[in-house]
């Protein structure tokens, strides 16, 4: 059944990526949420583009590679207050 299968998964100490394989769409997208992986592929294999993030969950590692999520690891936020005399609200 789909919730074996989803538990068998989540069972795993790795969660780098899983594969879905159904006709029924409402099945691949529960089963996409209910996975512990940091990648889940419907209906296909190995196919991650750039500007998607990657990563794992896990024992498979932490952090994320490509896309925006990817760029993280390498910003560090700033905040940067300034008064500003003569202004309207002064």
């Amino acid at each position: 059944s789909m919730e074996e299968g989803i538990a068998k998964a989540n069972k795993s100490s790795y969660g780098l990526a899983a594969g879905v394989v159904t006709k029924d769409l409402n099945v691949a997208n529960t089963v996409a949420r209910s996975i512990k992986a940091g990648m889940v592929l419907i209906n296909c294999y190995h196919m991650g583009a750039f500007d998607c993030p990657f990563g794992g969950y896990k024992m498979s590692g932490f952090g994320r590679t490509f896309g925006l999520h990817g760029l993280d690891n390498f910003l560090q936020v700033k905040s940067v207050v300034t008064p500003l005399f003569n202004s309207p609200w002064h």
